[in-house]
């Protein structure tokens, strides 16, 4: 059975979030069609609210709905340490663990040249800049631990040597919980490397 043209579009549309296929959006649109009317309408709202009026810290590149976002004005803040994220979902998870008290800089993405992203596509030179300023005295360099997150970490980290500041990187290992068993070689490998005293 074939859906009318509106609520094929509504399930074409319900496609674009990540990880929803044809089944999951379905679902979703039959759900606010047949039982979640208000839902819906709230949700629609709210969306064409965040859509039109969300944008990114002029000062560290993350969304927000205001000019300089609240990490940013906050006067709490350490402002001579600077985490360097490669997305506003990083700052959220950090933000969540309660363990960092400094700024951020959300790259917007990773060196890839085979994609022909570039250091000045996702920002270095703001970051340079922004170090340069005087303030920061520590960049943590928190990229994930791909291939291309790790050539963007060694990138910043050769540009950042000249600027009179400490680099470090982020630990990575075994997670918390985990069994050796089930953990792979490169992060035993990575874990091992990076250990400290205790």
């Amino acid at each position: 059975m074939a859906f009318s043209p509106l609520i094929q579009k509504l399930i074409d549309a319900l496609c674009c979030l990540p990880g929803v296929g044809p089944k999951s959006a379905q679902r979703m649109a039959l759900q606010l069609l047949e039982k979640k009317r208000d839902a819906g309408l709230n949700l629609s709202q709210v969306l064409t609210q965040a859509i039109e009026q969300v944008g990114r810290c002029r000062r560290c590149r993350t969304l927000t709905e205001d000019d300089v976002c609240g990490i940013c004005r906050s006067v709490k803040r350490n402002e001579s340490l600077l985490c360097v994220v490669e997305n506003p979902a990083d700052v959220f998870a950090i933000e969540q663990s309660g363990e960092f008290s400094g700024h951020y800089f959300v790259l917007l993405g990773h060196l890839s040249p085979i994609d022909g992203i570039g250091p000045d596509d996702i920002g270095v030179t703001d970051l340079i800049d922004r170090v340069a300023d005087g303030h920061v005295e520590e960049v943590i360099l928190a990229t994930s631990t791909t291939v291309e997150g790790e050539a963007t970490a060694f990138y910043i980290a050769e540009h950042l040597a000249s600027q009179g500041v400490s680099v470090s990187r982020i630990a990575h290992g075994v997670p918390l919980g985990g069994e050796l068993e089930f953990v792979d070689g490169g992060t035993i490998a990575r874990a091992m490397s990076g250990r400290s005293k205790i």
